[in-house]
């Protein structure tokens, strides 16, 4: 009976009592079934699979599947947003449930899948339209770097953006190791800084970017970057970087996201004093 009720879900962690019937689960067994928990009640007639995402559940208690930022972290992909609040597409004509612990932002869309999660492209266009440019700069080239977006895909983006927002796909790049990275070459560009990325210096390997001719500038935004061997090779890679000739700028997570009028000043002090030049 289990096996015939996961069936009926066809593929998805998430049905109605309708999508139950209407393949055969009658209500006695859908009974059967909660009480042994083989599936677990959203509200009312909505029902999720055990170990279900917890984006999905809650976005189906809400009425709709994850969105925006949720979508996004969904697929593993960078995002700048630190808020746990999970955003949800309802559909146009559907009704918002309010349930409890509702912490939900809602996003309208012509029509939504409970158990799915809305498709890269509207999601991107959400970010962008909930979160802002960098936001948006930050999450594009994080599925651009894991190659979730065709050229058909890179179309359709730019005809549901802005005018003036459709520079960021030119400017987006698919190397960018971290959102750390998108976002320092994202905010620097305002200021006329242009960068140079994933630079292979010999003796000193692949740095982050290149600004002019000596001035590196690392992000360090992995967790492990504050162990005591990875930061022990960073000294080494800095010391010898010194050696040839080059001054480093590092930066970690807290700085570029919370702090960034100090590495901005950081920068632009040091380019005023001309550390980035050959002399």
């Amino acid at each position: 009976m289990h096996a015939a009720i996961r069936n009926a879900f066809n593929g998805r962690s998430i049905a109605r009592t309708s999508d139950l019937l209407g393949a055969g689960v009658g209500q006695h067994d859908i009974r059967i079934a909660s009480r042994g928990a083989a599936i677990v009640r959203v509200r009312q007639g909505v029902w999720a699979l055990p170990g279900a995402p917890s984006p999905v559940v809650v976005a189906a208690a809400h009425g709709g599947m994850p969105a925006c930022v949720s979508a996004a972290r969904m697929l593993g992909l960078w995002v700048l947003d630190e808020s746990d609040a999970v955003h949800v597409a309802v559909g146009a004509k559907d009704r918002v449930h309010v349930h409890p612990g509702c912490r939900c932002r809602t996003h309208r869309v012509a029509r939504c899948e409970l158990g799915r999660r809305t498709g890269i492209v509207t999601m991107l266009v959400q970010v962008y339209r909930c979160g802002g440019a960098e936001s948006f700069f930050v999450t594009l080239e994080s599925a651009l770097r894991q190659r979730r977006l065709t050229p058909i895909m890179l179309e359709r983006l730019s005809a549901r953006l802005p005018a003036s927002a459709r520079w960021m796909l030119g400017f987006a790049r698919e190397d960018a190791d971290s959102g750390l990275e998108s976002l320092l070459r994202f905010r620097l560009r305002e200021h006329g800084i242009d960068l140079v990325s994933q630079v292979v210096i010999g003796g000193v390997g692949r740095v982050d970017f290149v600004l002019g001719d000596r001035l590196i500038l690392e992000v360090d935004g992995k967790p492990n970057h504050d162990a005591p061997p990875k930061r022990h090779r960073d000294l080494v890679r800095d010391a010898i970087a010194a050696g040839l000739g080059y001054s480093t700028l590092r930066f970690d997570y807290a700085l570029i996201v919370h702090d960034w009028p100090t590495v901005l000043a950081a920068v632009l002090t040091t380019i005023d004093r001309g550390v980035h030049l050959n002399r």
